[in-house]
């Protein structure tokens, strides 16, 4: 790795770290194991994690990174603390072996979560915040990109905008050249791709599904460097001149990775009512992940939004075929050749997320089976040619898809006492509560501070406890057998258009919320008749099927499809406009809103228009205007809504140039987010949960009426079932 290029900030530690420093850290590390092994009395555990506790909430009040990492230290320490505990105080005297083999369980996902935190701290230890590198001032001196938009079945509606959009980037037009690799063999796409002036691309056949698409191009074109943009991912103008300045800083980079940004609501953000106002799956990863990552050269490429180095592609065979997520192979391929890897977290690109949880369940279903693929074909752990900080942040990638069998373990294991009388933690409440919840806080606390711009608390385990038992059966496939399972493509540009209730999906979350709804049953009737000295641990289960209930009431609601009423996404955006009417002067106006089919003004003073008025609205680029015909369909007030009409090739493509491509739309969005305190995040999941027990009851009672209800009496017009 070249220190200068690849990881500056890495290098700036380095050189301020002094002898002072290394003795400090020294006799940290000697007294740590001592801290972590003492054992103490209840009053004393109490009483040393109130104190680290309140140590982490001083450092907490101070900005920078340092307070984060000695923040970071300081949970590891309560955690190991935890951990040595759990092992060496817990795990004896059980009474049974059904007993035993429950705590076991319990224990080694503990373990997991435990190795998954640390992990996760390395990760995201101090983010890199690379900036863009400028371009030599002499154009002639760029380099000759290919730009690749592979498809597959997604219609030519939602590939438009991305050609469009790759052919408006800010690059010397002999030196950029398009390319539609189009596995669906479509005439349409054929067609289209003639007019716009782009290259239409096809092989024989779909061996190796996007991989060996993107493989089969590049033994066809010769390009210096490759850009690569899912088909629904519309590129800024800017793109290109973001992205590739970091490689004539290093001539060993093999890829600059920027963000994927999406600019529809994903089926939790639609489903829950959080887009925009609650950060979504993805975005801790590329808002920090991916950042953390990149100080250790160890930034991932993603599939799309990314520039990678022809050579450094060739060199390593071509994009990775024995995997279902070939971009993170590629990637790690490229690491144990000794190429570097970059990130900038400018978002340069957006596009449209999954619209079904069920779609959703199944692209995470692909990433989850093809992490697990690598750590059985090409562990980082193994092999040549990675740093440790390397294979630290792969190996925490890979292990993250693992959580399908934590999740469950976590939302079942207090039952085991609920219903059985097993004691699978073998101490009192108090010593668990000692332990456990300072744990716990101390971690929460951590990453609230860490993740706050990009994951709010709690919400990871809604999506985790969404997609537990549909991640575990893969992962455990591709742990047995990596060849086994397929390419599954994800479906873009879809409509939901009735609202309904996906029973299918929400299936295991229904039946550990019933199971958890019996083992409340259960406890409460064990308040009736149990010992003094078990009561504790009684309401302690009781508290945690609680927590896993308000989960699980969420995990329904979030399988509740909300109905998508427009065919095209709306995007806020203000800019200036101008409308123009036959009957009268133009007018200087402002946008508020757009979408691929119309536009939303507002209008410096009140103006009565007709519904259905033929009118033109202009757009601009720097100084240059563009005008396009329209049709009003709302008008109220000082606000009017504009439908498109039918718009030539030309048209189109200045209309992504001035809204979708604009360089400054999607960056000014990224991680917009307020820090929200921990009562507000827990009052929200609260009332989504009880939406979700709503929403459940709801459909379950609708489905009782009907089958009470003899069929030639149904009403007509009646569903017979919900589109599930």
């Amino acid at each position: 790795m070249t220190t200068e290029a690849s990881s500056p900030r890495l290098a700036a530690l380095l050189e301020r770290v002094t002898p002072l420093h290394l003795l400090a850290w020294t006799l940290t590390l000697l007294v740590l194991p001592v801290v972590i092994i003492t054992p103490l009395t209840l009053e004393q555990q109490l009483l040393l994690s109130g104190a680290l506790f309140t140590a982490a909430m001083v450092a907490n009040r101070f900005k920078g990174h340092f307070p984060s990492l000695v923040m970071m230290f300081l949970s590891v320490v309560v955690s190991a603390r935890y951990m040595f505990w759990r092992l060496t105080e817990t795990m004896y005297g059980f009474e049974n072996p059904f007993n035993f083999v429950l705590a076991v369980g319990l224990v080694l996902v503990e373990l997991y979560a435990f190795v998954v935190l640390v992990l996760g701290y390395v990760q995201t230890a101090w983010p890199l915040e690379r900036k863009p590198v400028p371009l030599p001032a002499d154009a002639s001196l760029w380099p000759t990109v290919d730009v690749f938009i592979p498809t597959y079945n997604e219609p030519l509606a939602v590939v438009r905008s991305t050609v469009l959009a790759a052919q408006s980037i800010d690059w010397p037009p002999e030196k950029l050249r398009i390319h539609v690799l189009d596995d669906g063999r479509r005439e349409e796409f054929r067609l289209f791709c003639e007019q716009a002036g782009v290259r239409h691309v096809t092989r024989s056949d779909n061996r190796h599904a996007k991989a060996g698409n993107i493989n089969a191009a590049l033994k066809n074109t010769d390009g210096e460097f490759v850009a690569i943009f899912d088909c629904d991912h519309i590129p800024t103008r800017s793109f290109l001149q973001i992205a590739m300045g970091w490689f004539g800083r290093d001539p060993k980079l093999s890829m600059v990775q920027l963000p994927h940004y999406f600019f529809s609501a994903d089926p939790f953000e639609r489903n829950l009512d959080t887009f925009g106002k609650v950060p979504n799956e993805g975005e801790l990863f590329y808002g920090l992940i991916q950042d953390g990552n990149d100080l250790w050269n160890a930034t991932f490429f993603c599939g799309s939004c990314a520039v990678l180095r022809r050579t450094a592609l060739d060199d390593v065979g071509g994009v990775a075929v024995e995997t279902v997520t070939e971009d993170a192979h590629t990637a790690l391929k490229m690491h144990r050749k000794g190429y570097s890897t970059a990130y900038l977290a400018l978002p340069q690109a957006a596009g449209l997320a999954t619209e079904s949880l069920s779609g959703h369940v199944g692209q995470r279903i692909r990433w989850a089976r093809g992490m697990t693929q690598i750590l059985r074909v090409d562990n980082p752990l193994l092999g040549k040619g990675l740093s440790w900080p390397q294979r630290l942040c792969y190996i925490n990638a890979m292990l993250h898809f693992l959580y399908g069998l934590p999740r469950l373990v976590y939302l079942t294991a207090p039952l085991a006492y609920l219903f059985f009388g097993a004691s699978i933690i073998h101490s009192s409440a108090a010593m668990i509560f000692a332990y456990a919840l300072p744990h716990l806080l101390q971690a929460n606390l951590t990453n609230s501070r860490i993740q706050g711009r990009f994951r709010y608390l709690l919400w990871n385990e809604i999506y985790e406890a969404v997609l537990a038992w549909y991640i575990f059966r893969p992962t455990l496939v591709a742990l047995i057998n990596p060849k086994l399972g397929s390419f599954n493509v994800t479906a873009k540009g879809g409509l939901i258009q009735q609202e309904y209730f996906d029973a299918q999906i929400a299936k295991a979350s229904l039946f550990l919320m019933a199971l958890n709804f019996l083992g409340m049953g259960a406890g409460l009737w064990r308040l009736t008749w149990v010992d003094d000295q078990n009561i504790a641990t009684v309401w302690l289960n009781l508290a945690w099927t609680a927590y896993n209930l308000m989960m699980l009431g969420a995990c329904a609601a979030a399988a509740n499809e909300s109905r998508q009423l427009r065919n095209a996404h709306r995007v806020t955006l203000s800019i200036p406009a101008t409308l123009y009417r036959l009957d009268a002067p133009s007018m200087r106006c402002q946008t508020f809103d757009f979408s691929a089919g119309g536009l939303g003004i507002d209008l410096p003073t009140t103006v009565d228009i007709a519904q259905d008025t033929l009118v033109e609205v202009a757009l601009y680029r720097g100084e240059t205007e563009y005008r396009f015909p329209a049709r009003v369909r709302f008008s109220g007030g000082q606000r009017l809504g504009l439908q498109f009409e039918p718009l030539t090739l030309a048209q189109e493509r200045a209309l992504v140039q001035c809204t979708t491509a604009r360089a400054d739309l999607w960056s000014m969005r990224w991680g917009n987010y307020p820090r929200v305190p921990i009562h507000r995040v827990l009052g929200r999941i609260m009332l989504i949960s009880l939406t979700g027990f709503r929403d459940m009851f709801a459909h379950y009672g609708r489905a009782f009426t009907r089958r009470l209800r003899p069929a030639a009496g149904r009403p007509a017009g009646t569903l017979a079932k919900d589109p599930t």
